[in-house]
C-alpha cells in the first residue's frame, strides 16, 4: 500500500478543488447561455464578452469556499486509487 505524503494530499486537494472549480464554470456558463440582455441597462456587447470571465470567476470562488461536494468526492476518489497502488 503506498502512503501519501502531506505534499502529495495537498496537491491533490488542489487538483480537486480545480475540478470542482471548473464543472461549476461549466455550469454557469450552460445556465447563462441562453441570457438575453442586450438592450437592458447593464447588458450589451461588453457583457457577453465578459460573462464567460465572470462566470469563470464565480466557479473559482464556489469551489474555494466549500462548492457543491464534488472536490471531497474527486479527493477521495483520488486518495482510494492512490493506496491502492503496490
Amino acid at each position: 500500500m503506498a502512503a501519501i505524503t502531506p505534499t502529495q494530499y495537498a496537491q491533490m486537494g488542489r487538483t480537486a478543488r480545480d475540478f470542482e472549480s471548473m464543472f461549476v464554470t461549466r455550469m454557469l456558463e450552460s445556465a447563462t447561455a441562453g441570457l438575453k440582455t442586450k438592450g437592458s441597462f447593464f447588458g450589451g456587447n461588453g457583457e457577453a464578452q465578459f460573462r464567460s470571465m465572470l462566470n469563470e470567476q464565480y466557479g473559482k470562488e464556489i469551489a474555494k469556499h466549500g462548492g457543491i461536494g464534488i472536490a471531497d468526492a474527486v479527493l477521495r476518489q483520488m486518495i482510494s486509487m492512490q493506496e491502492a497502488l503496490p
